[in-house]
């Protein structure tokens, strides 16, 4: 488990992540959104021990991983900005993290060379940006660690190697129990592929949540009035209100069914409930906040 206890980290002046606490359960994959800045990355460097805790505590498995090998050797982070050292291949690669990580699994290697359609004698330099990405994603797998923490993991993965990656984390998850931590702006990816959900804003956790419960707690109503409703008078618990004409959007924290029959008695000429998608939960929880959505997404 990973548990992350009043944990601030500052960067001079700035404190990237203040007073947050977290808990992530074993075997399960849990996502990380949060506009820019939000110290999502920082988050991830703590946890894997790249970074130290100013203050709190940063555990796995009841461990620190600051300057603990043991626990290190449980933990591999894949970076957003991946550093290639010069003129390597993946083979290259795979021998060095081979004598880093005690679980490194030759017959997994051999068998993720197989389903990858890169070749791993050619040097990475001339790979685009999607081949080293694979090749980093090769190479962590075959390490076996029991937590994969991926920063902006699919960046650059063309549709198909995108389903084969979620395939193979479903794969070692179900196989080896394995956690994996894994930050995003595609919302849609995550939706897909995610159990658990954290928001992160200005440092710390704005809210976290399982999927199901999260898209459960919120629903989204869409309704056509012949006259101006004033929604601050409807009782209704709302995020976000958008009007076009006579049709309003309605983004609002409660049971989809009660929201309904409450706006069916405001006497609307038609009225329905839609499903919801995690972006449109993300971008009414900043807006809730008081965050300006408009440059966040990708």
């Amino acid at each position: 488990m990973i548990e992350i206890q009043n944990a601030t980290k500052r960067f001079g002046s700035l404190a990237a992540l203040e007073h947050l606490n977290l808990q992530i359960k074993p075997g399960c994959i849990y996502g990380l959104v949060g506009p820019n800045g939000s110290g999502k990355s920082t988050l991830l460097r703590l946890i894997s021990g790249v970074y130290r805790a100013d203050e709190g505590r940063v555990l796995l498995d009841g461990s620190p991983a600051w300057e603990n090998p043991a626990t290190k050797d449980k933990i591999l982070y894949l970076a957003d900005d991946l550093y290639i050292p010069p003129k390597s291949t993946t083979e290259d690669l795979l021998k060095f993290y081979r004598t880093m990580y005690s679980g490194f699994s030759d017959m997994l290697c051999a068998q993720l060379k197989a389903v990858f359609p890169i070749d791993t004698t050619q040097r990475l330099s001339s790979f685009s940006k999607g081949m080293r990405r694979q090749a980093a994603l090769l190479v962590a797998l075959s390490c076996c660690p029991q937590y994969l923490l991926l920063d902006e993991a699919f960046d650059g993965l063309d549709p198909v190697i995108r389903l084969l990656i979620k395939k193979l984390l479903a794969q070692q998850i179900a196989d080896r129990d394995m956690t994996v931590v894994i930050t995003s702006h595609n919302l849609r990816e995550l939706e897909d592929l995610c159990d658990h959900i954290g928001l992160l804003h200005k440092g710390s956790v704005l809210f976290e949540q399982e999927l199901d419960e999260l898209k459960f707690g919120l629903c989204k109503i869409q309704a056509v009035f012949r006259e101006k409703i004033d929604w601050s008078r409807s009782g209704l618990k709302l995020l976000q209100v958008q009007q076009k004409g006579s049709m309003a959007t309605l983004l609002v924290r409660g049971d989809a069914e009660d929201t309904l029959r409450t706006v069916q008695g405001l006497g609307p000429v038609f009225a329905e409930a839609l499903p919801l998608t995690l972006e449109e939960i993300f971008i009414g929880e900043m807006e809730a906040v008081g965050y300006d959505c408009k440059n966040i997404l990708q």
